[in-house]
């Protein structure tokens, strides 16, 4: 649908990148990866058409629409919540102005044989169809359905946008523009401000509903989950491979590999030539061959490296002296701000040693108890015990910012650091990849990356044994999380972390904390444990409005054998092979339902972006697309029929259980 040839950029004469061309096809999921610089967000920018390229082209079929959505936006703060999300629907509400004018035009004419009044006829029946077709008549369910995937509650809807924080805001626009359903998705770092639920809705969004993907995010595990192709800018170059990250990243490495060893063929060829000029220079018997090379020499093409940054960002955090069994002790702890109860009744212990996760939606209360521990927050009920000896490192959300713009790096630093880290504050910087001019730098000037990174140096100088590390991933990229994700694996004091991000809570805590509904629900295992268990309550709690409580204790029962292995046996209990039966008939009635709505989804889908293209000026005129939208609506209903027939004898088996 994109075509790129030739693109070039630059910036003070200096080529941010050269020669890129690639194409972006109907239903690509492509991630955008490379350094910090690299041109990720200025490519973005020049596919959405917001910049212009220094030379090359972009080029976008005329009926191709085009969303973008980048790290940094003006919001607007004049509407509520709903009426911001229905500004993605202006073309359905003009169109519905439209219908109501007609309608009046018709309503007050009387020459009902003459031509004008039947043309007026003609022109709102084909307006109408186009109108329904576009979902002008449920585009409000729609609007529901993505705010509430994105964290919203309805409560939230009518709310006016200005009373929500920064990171909402963002979820709004992003809402927008999912709704309005472009051929092409340009996201820049859109997980930035999602919960873990948001995170899942958005991945299952864009794998299964959206049209063409391109998007950048340091988020391993999102990349992974819906991408399928990954375009690499490295030495002002581009490199497409056709596979999801993790496979990326096992290939790079390999092509690295291979150009290592032909640049160091090449260096060594032209380390032979040059002394053998240098040999025969001055030889009259030899000047022929001596020419020969230099010629050669001149034709000669350097095999560029790709960048790969070998300063080590080594990251130790210095346990003091060792704490207490139990750094944290909450008895029935509760927190309100004024009529809003934040959470009550949180009973909870931290050992030590122990490595936690605080997870939930945005809102919950993660951050709110972090500072009740911090004794930031006093005025909550309950009991809050902190262990003896307790030295607490706390990395705030909005630690970066709370940096002194006006100082440098190295001041900084210099301001912080006592006894022998005074005589290795240049070291430090240089491990944490401030190096030569960087550390003269203003804070202010740094990016996001930068402010975290030197936010974590000034941790890094106190002694504590219990971390407290509230979103310290944002704005790191995959190589800072991953060394930050070992430094905390080898911290022997405690450690919680409040994070969204899957693939950094993988492997790296034991113990997961639940914020939800004014209540903290403890789960042992890892994140992915959680997640599982999660999953699979969301799936019995959607079957719990049909069969009700009694057949939702008897789902979980039949979900395992080895949990109805430990319970005492019913009077008039099924037998083993007639409860083995009696599951295998359960589990093919959900696969059923499940085949089903997968269908209706993927039509829902086509039809969706027929519609699409039938609302173009060349779609209007194009009579297959209405028989293929006709054939599709058929297909939809049968598999609607199929549906039913399946839910209801799903029904039936859970009502028997």
């Amino acid at each position: 649908m994109i075509s790129v040839d030739n693109l070039k950029v630059e910036f003070n004469a200096t080529p941010l990148f050269e020669d890129v061309g690639f194409v972006i096809n109907r239903k690509d999921r492509i991630a955008l990866v490379g350094k910090n610089g690299a041109g990720k967000s200025t490519l973005l920018k020049i596919l959405a058409g917001l910049q212009s390229p220094t030379e090359g082209h972009v080029s976008v079929p005329r009926d191709c629409t085009i969303g973008y959505l980048p790290q940094v936006m003006v919001l607007s703060d004049e509407h509520t919540v709903l009426e911001e999300a229905e500004k993605a629907f202006d073309d359905i509400k003009q169109m519905q102005a439209q219908l109501e004018e007609m309608n009046l035009r018709l309503a007050e004419r009387t020459d009902y044989e003459s031509e004008e009044y039947l043309q007026l006829i003609e022109e709102y029946t084909h307006l109408n169809e186009r109108y329904t077709m576009m979902g002008g008549t449920n585009y409000q369910a729609e609007i529901e359905r993505t705010l509430q995937g994105l964290g919203f509650e309805r409560s939230d809807f009518n709310r006016p946008t200005r009373e929500f924080s920064g990171g909402w805001r963002m979820r709004i626009e992003l809402a927008k523009l999912l709704l309005r359903h472009p051929d092409v998705l340009l996201l820049d770092e859109p997980t930035n401000h999602l919960d873990i639920e948001s995170i899942e809705w958005l991945e299952n969004f864009l794998a299964t509903k959206a049209n063409a993907v391109m998007l950048v995010s340091h988020d391993r595990a999102f990349l992974n989950n819906v991408t399928t192709r990954t375009i690499e800018i490295s030495c002002r170059h581009i490199y497409d491979y056709k596979v999801k990250y993790d496979e990326f990243v096992t290939l790079r490495q390999e092509r690295r590999e291979q150009q290592l060893r032909a640049y160091q063929n090449q260096q060594k060829m032209i380390q032979d030539t040059t002394d053998f000029i240098e040999r025969f220079r001055y030889k009259a018997t030899k000047a022929v061959q001596v020419q020969s090379r230099i010629k050669m020499l001149e034709k000669v093409v350097p095999i560029e490296l790709d960048e790969v940054d070998n300063s080590t960002l080594r990251l130790k955090f210095v346990c003091s002296d060792r704490s207490g069994s139990y750094p944290v002790i909450c008895d029935e702890v509760g927190k309100r701000f004024g009529n809003h109860q934040v959470f009550d009744h949180v009973n909870l212990t931290i050992n030590r040693g122990d490595k936690v996760a605080f997870v939930g939606r945005n809102g919950e209360g993660k951050t709110t108890l972090v500072r009740c521990i911090m004794q930031q927050i006093n005025d909550y009920t309950g009991k809050l015990t902190l262990g003896h000896n307790i030295k607490i490192g706390y990395f705030a959300q909005n630690q970066a910012q709370l940096l002194d713009e006006n100082l440098t790096v190295f001041e900084t630093i210099d301001n912080v650091a006592t006894g022998e880290w005074r005589l290795k504050i240049r070291d430090i910087l240089g491990a944490f990849m401030f190096g030569g001019e960087d550390i003269d730098k203003k804070v202010k000037v740094l990016s996001g990356g930068e402010r975290t990174r030197l936010a974590m140096i000034k941790l890094l100088l106190q002694p504590v044994n219990f971390l407290i590390l509230d979103e310290p991933t944002n704005h790191l990229d995959m190589r800072s999380k991953d060394v930050l994700k070992e430094a905390i694996s080898q911290f022997e004091g405690t450690v919680i972390v409040v994070s969204h991000d899957r693939d950094f809570l993988d492997g790296l805590v034991q113990k997961v904390y639940e914020f939800g509904g004014g209540k903290v629900k403890e789960h042992l295992g890892g994140i992915y444990d959680f997640l599982r268990e999660k999953h699979e309550q969301m799936m019995c709690q959607g079957l719990a409005a049909n069969v009700g409580e009694r057949g939702l204790d008897a789902l979980f029962a039949a979900k395992s054998e080895s949990a109805e292995s430990k319970k005492q046996p019913k009077a008039g209990a099924l037998s083993y092979a007639e409860q083995k039966e009696f599951n295998k008939k359960l589990k093919k009635a959900e696969r059923m339902v499940e085949e089903c709505e997968r269908t209706i989804s993927e039509t829902e889908s086509a039809i969706s972006i027929l519609e699409a293209q039938m609302a173009t000026p060349e779609g209007v005129a194009d009579v297959s697309l209405y028989e293929r939208h006709q054939k599709l609506k058929q297909a939809l209903d049968r598999a609607m029929e199929e549906w039913e027939v399946a839910s209801e004898e799903l029904e039936k088996l859970t009502n028997n259980v």
